[in-house]
This record gives structure tokens, sequence and C-alpha cells, in this order.
């Protein structure tokens, strides 16, 4: 049931998937809540994404990271269309290059509003962004918009 990372269930070795699908983190964050008082639980949100070469193959495989930005220009690049998968509240698109199919799950502004809609529901103390030094504007922007934010040293 749980990712074998703490946020990630799509990660380089595994198929492809996004990398905390919001039902997924949900589930765990139910369980969490019973288990510790939720003022005290920080969710992990990923700020990256995951470009597979098809097909999968398990134990062989292995998914190259990128940042969302990166992700999104990608797409442009190759000229796939972005679609969005909303059981796993994620993005998504599929390309072709050198004769192989690529699937690539990153997070946008609707992923990053779901996991803090969710943060704030189940009244979690707060979210810690892993890997908060790659550029990425659109968690700023959902941020700035649901918060108000304080730098504290």
């Amino acid at each position: 049931m749980y990712p074998p990372h703490p946020y990630e269930w799509g990660y380089a070795l595994s198929e492809p998937m996004a990398v905390a699908p919001i039902n997924k983190v949900e589930q765990v964050v139910r369980f969490a809540v019973s288990q510790i008082p939720p003022e005290k639980i920080f969710l992990g949100i990923p700020n990256y994404g995951y470009d597979w070469t098809l097909p999968y193959i398990k134990g062989q495989s292995r998914a190259r990271s990128l940042g969302n930005v990166q992700a999104v220009e990608q797409a442009v690049q190759v000229g796939a269309p972005i679609r969005f998968n909303a059981e796993a509240q994620s993005p998504h698109y599929n390309y072709w290059r050198e004769r192989a199919e690529h699937e690539v799950w990153f997070e946008d502004a609707r992923s990053i509003r779901a996991k803090l809609a969710l943060a704030g529901e189940y009244r979690l103390r707060g979210v810690s962004v892993w890997n908060i030094m790659r550029y990425f504007p659109q968690l700023w922007l959902v941020l700035s918009q649901l918060y108000d934010i304080e730098k504290r040293a």
C-alpha cells in the first residue's frame, strides 16, 4: 500500500505513474493522523517528475528525473499534449524520441493545489517541498494565493 520512499509512488525504478498521486497520499495521511496528532505532521510535496522510456521492464528500466519547468518545456519542444489524471491529480504526457516512446509524470499548479488542500483538510502542521532548489514558479504562485508567507529565522 505504501511507497518505498516517503512520498514517491512513481520513482526512478518504478513503473510510470504520478510521483505522489493524491488518492494514495490521502490514504497515508488518513492513516498518519490516526496514529499521530496532525499538528505534528508535515506533508512532503515533490518538486520534480520522471521521464520513463517505454516499454517499462521491471528491474531494468530507470526513469530520468526532471524538474517541473523542464517537463513542460520538453512537452512543448516535442509537441506533446499535457493531460491531467483526475484520480492522481497529476499532469502527464507521452512522446517519442529515437524510436522509443516516453511517458512523463510531473507536478503543476493543479497538483500542488490538491496537495496543499489535503494538508489543510487534515489540519496538518504544514508542508515541506523536496527539492526546493529546482525553479518552479507555479509552486510559489499557488502558495502565495492561498497563504500569507512569512520568512522565519
